[in-house]
């Protein structure tokens, strides 16, 4: 009898230290799970949390002391013990003769475990609940642990809301600048991330290989795919929905468009039109008849224009300009905005751009003629006053510049002032002839003889110059981020095929198809593009705010009007001594009452080779292009701009 009792004592006390241990165990796994339940409650944060940070920070670990204590080492203790348990099981295995059977003792301890154990109350749980339906075959234990967890989720969602919601009011909404709906839909949208990142906590568990913590409870790593997948559909649409939240949020406080541009003033011109001047960087360059998208979130938030620039890289080194005619509904609120009697003091304009030719390829010929009709003539404003600088620091190649302008009423004259900036360019010597047409009217009215108008606006704190994204050397930059991110794709596709797919198919395709190898062709290539072309921008951002002017909020007057009424040709006359640029329009001529005979323009036009531009409407375009197009104009080169096709 004595040398059996000592034949059970190891066992006996094998049994007792199991028992500790998973009682140990139990105890940190509800104290974790006690965390997150009481995490959404004011009792964490305001004495839970800061009584632990007392205790935990030093010099060693800081703040993130606190996280290790309360998110890693519950779980990494657990994993120790587990790994104790399960070794201990073991060895308690090996005492039964060499056979690799549990004891019945270790059956006892995990009812629900027992296969044989078809009487025991907790064997029935391992009983499908559901064996179709989006979630397949689901145990009820399964299905317990799921509906605990979605309790959870709700609990802690419902727990944020209500603190949060009880500190937004209407006085606090109107300090931030928000509605009351604005203010709790952005508390909803950080709800949603918090409980996205309580899934993220618990979501590798049930997938982790050789985990000590999920053998303790019976499970598997393949057994435990299934609630990986649920967890992580429900990771999914938590984050989906957070970042709905914050577009929305976003949307309706004008946050989408942060790199908001610094403008400057805007002039008002009596035909409908406005011209736009904003503050440039010094190291952006562009050529003539370059583009830029706008979006003023004022009158859209979605809605981007393009926009042709008037003004010269060469000669408006700081300042970028560009014109836009009221003629859709979008121009025509954007207009009304600034053209009411009293004006905004600040307008929120955000660009993209520019984008435009790589060169100046107009140079080549020996005359040039400019078409355009209506608002067409904006991008023969950078042009001409790309003309203007090459004439003044070397002989113009160019024999003749001839610009035919048709206009429907002769208060669109008006855009004839766009032609050049504000410099003082002497054009007495530049073979620039001016052809203006008013179509629908016989004469200049005096309705007509409107006023401009100059608005200066107030800059704000988060305006900034238009600069470059990709810096002063574009192409370079352009040429660096594709050849980095071909080198990046390969390098990574290498790696990947070489000691990864190699060793499992040798090239054979019998393991990885061909979709399967596309597929992480296009992961890894957005992966490059997305890292180069991130860097670069980082990069250039940087480069960029050393170049920045600095802003300053100054009150600047407002100009009534200038110049005066009849500022622009009345009758083929002009009352020189109103006009800023009487040099430019001593060489113009206005037709009423007519069209131009462009063929005939044409044949009057001398030169080996002559370049014809035009922009304006697709039936004047649709004219020159048939005229250029005939047997007899051999020395005619016809171009076409325009955005609409």
């Amino acid at each position: 009898m004595d040398s059996v009792e000592r034949r059970e004592t190891p066992d006996e006390g094998i049994k007792t230290i199991r028992f500790g241990i998973r009682l140990l165990i139990m105890v940190i796994f509800l104290g974790y799970i006690m965390i997150w339940v009481m995490m959404p409650t004011n009792t964490f944060w305001q004495h839970w949390l800061p009584d632990i940070q007392d205790k935990v920070n030093s010099t060693y670990f800081g703040q993130q002391g606190t996280n290790f204590l309360i998110y890693t080492f519950p779980i990494l203790f657990v994993a120790v013990l587990g790994c104790i348990y399960l070794h201990l099981g073991e060895k308690e295995v090996g005492r039964s003769n060499g056979r690799i059977v549990l004891l019945t003792h270790y059956w006892r301890s995990f009812p629900f475990l027992n296969s044989t154990a078809k009487n025991s109350r907790l064997a029935q749980w391992r009983r499908p609940a559901f064996v179709k339906g989006p979630l397949g075959i689901v145990s009820w234990t399964g299905l317990f642990f799921l509906s605990t967890f979605i309790a959870l989720l709700l609990w802690s969602f419902s727990a944020y809301i209500h603190s949060m919601f009880a500190n937004i009011t209407r006085q606090s909404a109107t300090q931030m600048g928000e509605k009351v709906w604005e203010a709790k839909l952005e508390s909803a949208g950080l709800m949603l991330g918090l409980l996205g990142n309580i899934c993220l906590a618990f979501l590798f568990f049930p997938v982790t290989r050789s985990s000590s913590v999920m053998r303790v409870i019976g499970l598997t790593s393949e057994s435990g795919v299934k609630y990986h997948i649920w967890l992580g559909h429900i990771t999914m649409t938590l984050f989906t929905a957070h970042g709905f939240s914050y577009i929305i949020f976003w949307a309706s406080t004008n946050q989408i468009s942060e790199q908001k541009a610094c403008l400057v003033s805007a002039r008002i011109l009596p035909c409908e039109a406005v011209e736009l001047n904003f503050s440039k960087s010094p190291g952006l360059s562009y050529n003539p008849t370059s583009n830029m998208f706008i979006n003023v979130p004022g009158i859209s938030k979605l809605q981007w224009h393009p926009f042709t620039i008037t003004s010269n890289n060469n000669t408006d080194q700081d300042r970028l300009s560009v014109v836009i005619k009221s003629t859709g509904s979008w121009s025509r609120l954007f207009y009304q905005q600034l053209s009411q009697p009293i004006p905004p003091d600040h307008l929120e304009v955000s660009v993209e751009g520019p984008y435009g030719p790589a060169s100046t390829h107009f140079f080549r010929h020996d005359t040039l003629v400019l078409i355009s009709g209506g608002s067409g003539i904006t991008p023969f404003c950078s042009i001409i006053r790309e003309l203007l600088f090459s004439a003044s620091i070397r002989s113009c190649s160019t024999k003749q510049v001839l610009f035919i302008a048709a206009f429907k009423k002769s208060v669109d004259l008006a855009m004839l002032d766009v032609l050049v900036s504000d410099a003082n360019y002497n054009i007495t010597q530049f073979p620039l002839r001016i052809e203006a047409y008013v179509t629908r009217e016989k004469e200049l009215t005096s309705d007509d003889q409107k006023l401009f108008q100059t608005i200066w606006f107030k800059p704000s704190a988060t305006d900034a110059p238009v600069s470059a994204i990709l810096g002063s050397n574009s192409w370079l930059w352009l040429g660096a981020i594709i050849s980095s991110s071909f080198l990046t794709f390969l390098l990574l596709i290498g790696i990947v095929t070489r000691y990864y797919i190699y060793p499992i198919d040798h090239n054979t395709n019998m393991r990885f198809s061909y979709a399967e190898k596309s597929v992480l062709n296009m992961l890894f290539g957005c992966v490059s593009v997305a890292l180069a072309a991130t860097t670069a921008f980082i990069w250039n951002k940087k480069q960029n705010a050393k170049e920045m002017i600095q802003i300053q909020n100054v009150d600047v007057p407002t100009p009534k009007g200038s110049p005066g009424p009849g500022s622009w040709l009345c009758n083929g006359e002009r009352e020189l001594e109103s006009f800023p640029h009487e040099s430019l329009f001593q060489n113009t001529k206005v037709h009423y009452g007519e069209r131009p005979n462009f063929k005939k323009l044409l044949q009057e036009c001398e030169g080996s080779s002559i370049g014809i531009l035009v922009s304006g409407p697709k039936k004047m375009r649709q004219e020159v292009a048939a005229i250029c197009s005939s047997s007899e104009a051999d020395n005619l080169h016809f171009e076409s701009i325009s955005f609409s096709w």
